[in-house]
């Protein structure tokens, strides 16, 4: 697998996110050498994007003309433009804005639940617990990673070309359904989508607490927490801080301290659910991140925090699950729509509440 190539832009919207922590948008603060060629003595006037193709592999033309117009190739430390002619004894550089191990792709054989697949796209159930795009931290190991292994011998999709691949994200501890695109033309479609708001995505939530309207809109722009960078905030949308965020919500069931909820997204911003939950006093059951790991409704008595630690170690992450995903097919223009189930872990902590709730309830009406 080469390394040369894997570029991308700060700031791109080739993937838009969806509760995963997107860039800051700072600017570049250093570069990194990732390929070096020097030219001989006997080297003839030569444009450098067929020159870099003749000493690179597993790359195109047009991937080398992108990367020139990015200020990513430089000739004798200079930035070039595609139509540069290398000369005798130039020394050509491939340089990015991150180490090139963040970035370069590298095919795992990691299981993953295919649910849809064309030549187009293809529609993934993700599990909870598997980071979506390496990062700092998780280099390897990824759905990326899965991915590029998936399509290991599909010779028109490159893992580190970004004008294909994931369309959104979820969180690593987040499950449920994304879709991948195979073809540019196919990310340029679904990416738009998204952009324009005509995707249908729903998800589950056990929140913390009653939840008393039984429907309700949440509108709060969304940004870095300003004293926890690891965390978002919601900010007033007159503020203009922050990404303009909206969520619906409806309960779907009522189980004492917690509720069973289910969350549209108008908008699909860094921990959007999360946060805007949080907001509105209603953390998610088990998010660690925002204190959901906490008892934060019910009874101080020792069975009851027994209780609670057992459904902790029963789900042991954000019970949020991105059950549905719809939008148009980008070639046949057909409506597509896909439904996830619950997983394992948060339908037996749903049931552990209501066994719990039923309980309670009968003690009550005997006592």
């Amino acid at each position: 697998m080469n390394d040369e190539l894997e570029y991308t832009l700060p700031d791109s919207p080739d993937t838009l996110t969806d509760d995963e922590l997107e860039g800051d948008g700072d600017e570049m603060q250093a570069l990194f050498e990732h390929h070096r060629v020097v030219a001989d003595k006997g080297q003839t006037l030569m444009r450098i994007d067929k020159f870099l193709m003749e000493h690179l592999f597993n790359t195109s033309r047009n991937r080398l003309q992108k990367a020139a117009e990015c200020g990513f190739i430089r000739v004798n430390d200079k930035p070039v433009k595609s139509n540069y002619r290398v000369k005798p004894f130039d020394v050509v550089t491939i340089v990015l804005d991150r180490p090139k191990y963040e970035n370069e792709i590298i095919p795992e054989d990691i299981p993953i639940d295919v649910v849809y697949e064309d030549d187009d796209l293809l529609v993934i159930n993700k599990p909870a617990g598997l980071v979506v795009h390496p990062g700092c931290g998780n280099y390897t190991g990824t759905l990326v990673n899965a991915i590029a292994w998936h399509l290991r011998e599909d010779p028109n999709y490159d893992p580190n070309d970004p004008q294909v691949g994931l369309v959104h994200r979820i969180d690593k501890d987040t499950s449920g359904l994304l879709v991948v695109a195979k073809t540019p033309d196919a990310k340029t479609h679904l990416c738009r989508q998204f952009f324009e708001k005509t995707t249908k995505r729903q998800y589950n939530a056990l929140v913390w607490g009653n939840v008393i309207d039984d429907k309700g809109r949440i509108e709060g722009n969304i940004a870095r927490h300003p004293k926890d960078r690891m965390q978002m905030a919601v900010f007033a949308p007159e503020s203009g801080v922050g990404k303009h965020a909206v969520t619906h919500y409806r309960v779907m069931e009522r189980l004492g301290y917690v509720t069973w909820i289910e969350c549209v997204l108008e908008t699909g911003r860094t921990h959007q659910i999360r946060v805007h939950m949080k907001h509105i006093g209603h953390t998610l059951f088990n998010d660690e991140r925002y204190g959901g790991n906490e008892i934060l409704r019910g009874t101080q008595f020792s069975k009851y925090k027994q209780f609670i630690n057992n459904c902790f170690e029963c789900c042991p992450r954000q019970a949020l699950h991105a059950r549905t995903l719809g939008f148009v097919h980008p070639r046949t223009g057909k409506e597509m729509f896909f439904t996830s189930d619950v997983p394992a872990d948060m339908c037996n902590l749903l049931e552990r509440w209501r066994v719990y709730i039923s309980g309670r309830n009968n003690e009550q009406a005997t006592s």
